[in-house]
């Protein structure tokens, strides 16, 4: 005698409104939220995130500080989970399409690279700090150093020029 096991009708009911709504959502993936306005940025940075472009050369000074600082800043930005403002400056003529950072920052880099290299894997690993740069497509390979100057704001200084 043969024994047929029939599947429970709940399971059926479940499959067939699987179904039903994998067909009917097709594009649901197309209506999802970009980063190209900065309201939505806002709304999942949760901070207002500025852009500026400066000379490496005039900012060196800034630039440099930072990159001593970059040690301490790790465990910072380690722990950064809400701030009020992003502050992306983009020193232009340092981008490596222009040949990099002039030497008086290129040795600092050098000098600290284990640090920023570490402090740039930070950043990939913080979900505020990723999405405030990814929102103005820098690459955190592009980030030299970053300054927590007032509370609740960081300045991130990036070796990169502003997507067109």
């Amino acid at each position: 005698m043969t024994v047929t096991i029939l599947p429970d009708a709940r399971w059926l009911h479940a499959i067939a409104a699987t179904a039903f709504l994998s067909v009917s959502l097709p594009d649901a993936a197309l209506k999802a939220q970009g980063l190209e306005s900065p309201e939505t940025v806002n709304r999942i940075v949760g901070s207002e995130v500025k852009q500026e472009e400066a000379n490496a050369t005039a900012e060196a000074r800034n630039v440099n500080t930072a990159i001593d600082r970059t040690r301490e800043n790790i465990g910072t930005v380690r722990k950064t989970s809400k701030l009020d403002k992003v502050e992306i400056v983009l020193l232009t003529d340092a981008a490596r399409s222009e040949g990099g950072p002039p030497p008086v920052i290129q040795s600092k880099v050098k000098q600290h690279q284990d640090d920023i290299a570490e402090l740039r894997r930070e950043i990939e690993g913080n979900a505020l700090l990723y999405n405030a740069i990814e929102s103005r497509r820098v690459l955190a390979q592009d980030v030299l150093a970053v300054e927590f100057d007032d509370p609740g704001k960081i300045v991130i200084y990036a070796a990169a020029k502003p997507s067109d």
